[in-house]
């Protein structure tokens, strides 16, 4: 099958996967809801443009719904209202994770690759705990988000600085200086938590990662950090690809080795650090999705990416339902390890792991 082919099949596929789990997810809870309940309620908030009106003197678009399925009233506002939200989050945290983990096995050519692994998890540790411990202002009243995501980015660009000498970017170096800052970062987040006196459960709370407080507001902060950079990454799949030859080989190629490097980092970083932001740390869902949907699709990041980003929105939506399924809600970071350290020691029993 041609490579159109596959990617529209996969797609089809995945998107089909995903809308089933978010239908089947926004059901489950203290009041149960039949999926074909939901499915209507999601129809009906489905709304198309259909003209401008003026509202006291400012344009406002006017939408209407094709769908009007009768259906409670208290059953759309648990929907819409309650569970969606964080549903949707899950979707877009683990659509970023999944998608910065695809781009950091390629560029380090292992699939023992993760987003972490320039230090974005840490340095959002960093400002959540920091902010937590000793409240400081952040612009625009974005909080400890907005705390959280800083910390991410001047962790990963200040990786990038420390291996970068004489404009280029050694994978080998980047890797070691990633490793040396998240120790660094983790014995300051340990110091935090130790002058944490009674804020020290959120901050560990936070650290556990959790969708709990998800609001639309989120989802669309989120969305929109991560759709934008997402088509820059796409746009770069093949020269990812051509990579995977070694950097020598793609450099006589044509291909802007350090270029590409810096702008698939930069990007990464940017999308990671929007997830992390709202959820705090989520391990595994970055390292286990794209290796599962490697062996799945094959190593064309063309097909990969797209791919392994929708299966990590479904994989942290089904987890982030278990989660919070029981008598009492785990953090869904928990859940991810729990489910996916055993996994990933099944996958490297049975097939054998492979440099890229």
């Amino acid at each position: 099958m041609r490579r159109s082919g596959r990617l529209l099949t996969w797609t089809a596929a995945l998107v089909a996967l995903l809308t089933a789990v978010v239908t089947v997810s926004a059901g489950i809870g203290p009041v149960w809801i039949p999926p074909a309940t939901v499915g209507k309620i999601l129809l009906n908030a489905l709304a198309l443009p259909t003209g401008v009106e003026l509202a006291g003197g400012v344009p406002r678009l006017v939408t209407t719904s094709p769908f009007a399925y009768p259906v409670e009233d208290v059953q759309r506002q648990i929907v819409v209202q309650v569970r969606l939200p964080r549903i949707l989050l899950g979707a877009v945290v683990g659509f970023s994770l999944a998608a910065a983990g695809t781009i950091m096995q390629g560029i380090f050519r292992n699939p023992m690759a993760d987003p972490s692994i320039i230090g974005v998890s840490s340095g959002a540790a960093v400002g959540a705990v920091g902010f937590i411990v000793v409240p400081f202002a952040v612009p625009f009243g974005l909080g400890l988000r907005g705390a959280a995501f800083a910390g991410a980015l001047v962790a990963a660009f200040g990786v990038y600085l420390i291996a970068t000498r004489n404009g280029e970017t050694p994978v080998a170096t980047l890797l070691l200086a990633g490793v040396a800052i998240q120790t660094f970062l983790g014995a300051v987040v340990s110091f935090l938590l130790l002058q944490a006196g009674e804020s020290i459960r959120r901050a560990l709370f936070w650290l556990m990662g959790h969708l709990k407080s998800a609001t639309w507001l989120d989802v669309s902060t989120s969305l929109l950090l991560v759709a934008v950079p997402f088509l820059v990454l796409l746009a770069y799949t093949r020269d990812l690809n051509v990579m995977l030859l070694g950097e020598e080989d793609a450099q006589g190629l044509g291909i802007e080795v350090e270029r590409t490097k810096r702008v698939l980092l930069a990007v990464s970083a940017v999308i990671t650090a929007a997830g992390v932001a709202v959820a705090g740390i989520i391990g595994f869902v970055g390292l286990i999705v794209p290796h599962v949907m490697r062996l799945l699709v094959g190593p064309d990041h063309r097909i990969l990416l797209p791919t392994a980003a929708l299966a990590g929105a479904s994989f942290l939506v089904a987890t982030d339902t278990l989660a919070r399924s029981g008598s009492a809600e785990v953090p869904v970071g928990i859940v991810t390890a729990a489910l996916g350290a055993p996994f990933f020691l099944y996958l490297l029993r049975q097939r054998e792991v492979h440099e890229l």
